[in-house]
């Protein structure tokens, strides 16, 4: 015959057993869904997997957020906006991630940012640079890391003054990306330097360039100065076709991107000595914290890091911060620990903007130079985000939420 004592024993290990379930499932991970063009543009975001890859293990090695791993479900985006679209609804509707974020083309990220708001979900922007993701096509629910076209033109603009060039001609992928860019250029440009103008505009489709009659077409011109947009494999040939054509002799070059590691290593020896960037000179920068990153990425890739490296590390621990502070994965209590948050970062403080949800990222910006066999940047300086964001009024004009 049991004793009172064994029953309440019996009693608590029941309990314990029935509550065991419970407990199970409040230790459940946190997904998150991650979509990206792994398989088009791998030389930019596969470093980038690797940054929030590592930031991602930091975090789960110190337990968590909330108590809870992070799980991270990641996609290909396929590069469209429909691919991209699908993949997120998947991971929306079959993972039932908390929130989304990634992208690399601008009209991926625009198009994911209206997913954002048609579903009611938080979109972490991680490459798209164009203005419409947090401008015109701004909702609450998206929000951008890196600096965007508007603030980075903005910087090279500014650079641009003491040359004295005052013809300008523009190269630029025929997409999203490159007409946004392409667009504020012509705006910033007439307004911060007296007399400027327009002389060339070249669009090629992305991937597709004729780099000679590309680079015919602008000679013809005879600008004093270019603004270049292009990146990757259109980079490359156009750089070769204008070094073989001397097209960029006594001319100021402005160019965005091309200081990033992701186009500069493959333009190897024919780096065009002198063009005015934005970039990422990681080998430069003596912070300890960007250091500590360094060194932690080389350890655990045995590879040097590229911009893609910085930014995916640094979305995720944002990330990271960010539900922690919210307390909770529902998605009005992220965006309110998101608005107007301020980030101790690798590369030091970054706010998000509460009016358009707009990071104060900045960007390096500097001359390239050859160094050895390959490029790198020099008399660089780093330009705080904050400086050249879009003016309150400038945002209210265009958002719609």
């Amino acid at each position: 015959m049991a004793t009172t004592s064994t029953i309440r024993w019996l009693a608590f290990g029941a309990a314990l057993a029935l509550g065991a379930p419970a407990a199970q499932a409040q230790q459940a991970p946190i997904k998150i869904g991650e979509l990206n063009s792994y398989a088009q543009w791998a030389a930019f975001t596969v470093p980038y997997r690797n940054g929030w890859q590592m930031a991602l293990d930091e975090i789960n090695a110190k337990g968590g957020v909330l108590g809870r791993k992070i799980e991270i479900v990641s996609r290909d985006d396929g590069a469209t906006t429909g691919s991209a679209t699908r993949v997120a609804d998947e991971l929306v509707s079959r993972e039932g991630v908390s929130l989304l974020f990634g992208s690399f083309l601008s009209n991926v990220g625009v198009a994911m940012a209206d997913y954002a708001n048609q579903k009611k979900i938080v979109y972490i922007a991680a490459e798209p640079l164009t203005d419409a993701v947090t401008m015109a096509q701004g909702n609450r629910y998206t929000f951008r890391i890196r600096p965007n076209n508007f603030m980075q033109v903005g910087m090279l603009v500014d650079q641009a003054k003491a040359s004295g060039a005052k013809r300008w001609a523009i190269v630029a992928p025929n997409y999203e990306y490159g007409q946004s860019a392409a667009a504020v250029f012509k705006r910033l440009i007439q307004e911060r330097v007296p007399g400027a103008q327009i002389v060339a505009e070249q669009y090629p489709a992305l991937g597709k360039i004729e780099a000679g009659a590309t680079a015919s077409a602008i000679e013809q011109a005879k600008p004093d100065g270019i603004f270049n947009v292009l990146f990757g494999p259109d980079l490359t040939q156009f750089v070769r076709e204008g070094n073989t054509r001397g097209l960029f002799e006594d001319t100021t070059v402005l160019s965005l991107l091309t200081g990033e590691p992701e186009w500069l290593l493959p333009l190897k020896d024919e780096v065009p000595e002198g063009w005015t960037v934005t970039g990422y000179p990681w080998d430069e920068i003596k912070e300890p914290k960007h250091k500590a990153f360094i060194d932690a990425y080389r350890a655990k890739y045995n590879d040097t890091p590229r911009l893609g490296s910085l930014l995916g590390y640094m979305v995720m621990t944002m990330i990271g911060d960010s539900i922690e502070r919210a307390g909770s994965t529902e998605t009005d209590a992220i965006i309110k620990a998101l608005e107007d948050a301020k980030f101790d970062t690798v590369i030091g403080p970054v706010t998000m903007r509460g009016i358009d949800n707009q990071a104060t990222m900045g960007a390096w910006v500097g001359k390239l130079v050859l160094k050895g066999a390959a490029g790198g940047m020099t008399d660089w300086t780093y330009q705080d985000g904050a400086s050249f964001m879009p003016t309150e009024a400038e945002v209210k004009a265009v958002r719609k939420d």
